[in-house]
């Protein structure tokens, strides 16, 4: 979402990606220390006006923020121990071990992570179908 948010490479496969999510009234995850990641990454770019922005653009959106537990913060601090990688980063992994559900990113460091988590890489063409993406529409 930060390289949506700020037009990085890869932001035209985030809005497809969220184009979906509207589309087949489908919702996607994240951590909320993600989220915050998001707010102070576009404040210090940007300013804390548009930052706010950013964060009221980002609740019009499907995705279910998911509280850091007891247990999410615990499998994070086990992955930050093993791995060489940022604390934040391991929250949106350890949310995908939690959901059996990839990642979804252009960050080069979860490479790493290639082998413990599934990863939908936004610089390569990925499925759309992807078990990120849940459908909450009734049958």
């Amino acid at each position: 979402m930060i390289a949506f948010f700020e037009d990085e490479p890869g932001a035209d496969k985030i809005a497809e990606i969220l184009h979906v999510l509207i589309n087949q009234k489908a919702k996607a995850f994240m951590s909320v220390i993600n989220w915050g990641e998001i707010y102070y990454n576009i404040m210090r770019v940007q300013g804390i006006e548009e930052a706010e922005d950013v964060i009221t653009q980002f609740n019009k959106y499907p995705i279910q923020l998911i509280e850091a537990d007891q247990a999410l913060t615990y499998e994070a601090a086990k992955l930050k121990g093993k791995y060489k990688i940022a604390y934040a980063d391991c929250f949106a992994a350890a949310l995908s071990l939690r959901l059996k559900a990839p990642v979804v990113t252009g960050d080069p460091e979860f490479k790493k992570l290639e082998h413990k988590i599934s990863i939908q890489w936004i610089s390569t063409n990925y499925d759309l179908t992807n078990p990120a993406i849940k459908s909450t529409q009734k049958p």
